[in-house]
């Protein structure tokens, strides 16, 4: 197969972890005869610097014509004013509107060799696999009106949480399918006590899954699965929400795996080009150190080749390799070890090729 990456690096630890995880394309290039040929453009921070926008036309007519897209992270002091006419997050929600990428899809796996560097109670982490689907293009973050106005000379700023009764579909709909071949159930998580726009979804939601009835249906107020997320995260399988509700849910979700570092997503639309990237920030404070965890980049790398490029087995070796590291007792400093960012790249790149080999 021949596929074009698109690499987008942006700021602070991005290129360092994006680095990692075209070295493990590569690898895997190389051993199921593939050619991936990459090519590299600027988002966030460093675009702003360069072009003075978080993301240019020709960047994104570059994403568009690619079979997958590797994003980095964007941010960092330097751009955190917030009266600053353009942001480096702005290159974000560009990108994910400009490709259509209404879905987002973020794996939870608990570890046993990682039970050890999570705060939450070792006996409440067995058996956590799930997946949060958040819509991605809707919501607060795109909702219209937005900005803030003057009243009498005192401010007044302003969000609007807006969602169509289509976009409440497509996503449940997504939710459901990726259920039928996993444990069958569905957790709908919103805010009906509260919001009209969650008294929509929760309505469709019901209305969708009387079509599916081998599928468990629960709705969940935001707050109990904010705290059930802690408490018995084993119990949810497919749990799917709008925008706002899923981007805090998943940082959340982040400590039962050890470290935000190890989270890896997919953004998806219809036949589009994906866009595949860690779930951590820039993390400026360690940036260029080469202490950075690329698990999470490497593993968004997996997702690109299962959901990009059906390239299922592949996805596999790279997940089975990054699993047998961490059992190994391989550590970056985020989860309590000394490795650096590249012999964590290393070793993970040693373990597909005795994998390939086995």
């Amino acid at each position: 197969m021949k596929a074009r990456i698109v690499t987008l690096p942006g700021d602070g630890i991005g290129p360092e972890v994006t680095e990692a995880a075209v070295r493990v394309l590569e690898k895997i290039g190389q051993l199921f005869g593939h050619k991936f040929e990459f090519s590299e453009h600027l988002i966030g921070g460093c675009s702003i610097e360069k072009h003075a926008v978080a993301l240019t036309d020709e960047t994104l007519a570059a994403c568009k014509g690619s079979d997958g897209v590797l994003l980095g992270a964007v941010g960092g002091p330097r751009w955190d004013n917030p009266d600053a006419a353009i942001r480096p997050e702005q290159g974000l929600l560009a990108i994910r509107k400009g490709l259509g990428l209404y879905a987002n899809l973020r794996p939870v796996r608990s570890m046993p060799a990682l039970f050890d560097v999570s705060p939450v109670k070792s006996e409440n982490l067995v058996g956590v696999d799930l997946v949060v689907v958040r819509e991605l293009t809707g919501g607060l973050y795109f909702g219209q009106p937005k900005g803030r106005f003057s009243d009498n000379g005192s401010l007044r700023a302003v969000d609007t949480m807006e969602y169509h009764e289509f976009e409440i579909v497509r996503i449940l709909e997504l939710a459901f399918r990726l259920a039928k071949n996993r444990k069958k159930k569905v957790t709908s998580v919103d805010k009906a006590n509260i919001l009209e726009t969650s008294r929509l979804w929760r309505q469709v939601a019901a209305r969708l899954g009387q079509k599916h009835p081998d599928i468990l249906l629960e709705h969940m107020l935001v707050d109990t699965a904010s705290m059930r997320l802690i408490t018995s995260p084993a119990s949810f399988d497919v749990l799917v929400t709008e925008n706002t509700f899923g981007d805090i849910l998943t940082d959340e979700a982040s400590v039962l795996t050890g470290s935000m570092g190890m989270l890896p997503s997919a953004s998806l639309g219809d036949n589009r080009p994906g866009l595949f990237e860690p779930i951590h920030g820039s993390a400026p404070d360690i940036a260029g150190k080469g202490i950075a965890n690329p698990i999470g980049s490497i593993l968004s790398a997996a997702l690109l080749l299962r959901h990009g490029l059906n390239l299922e087995r592949e996805a596999r070796a790279i997940e089975v390799a990054v699993d047998r590291v961490i059992e190994d007792g391989h550590r970056t400093k985020d989860l309590k070890g000394t490795l650096t960012t590249q012999q964590m790249r290393n070793t993970i790149i040693d373990r597909i090729v005795s994998e390939q080999g086995d």
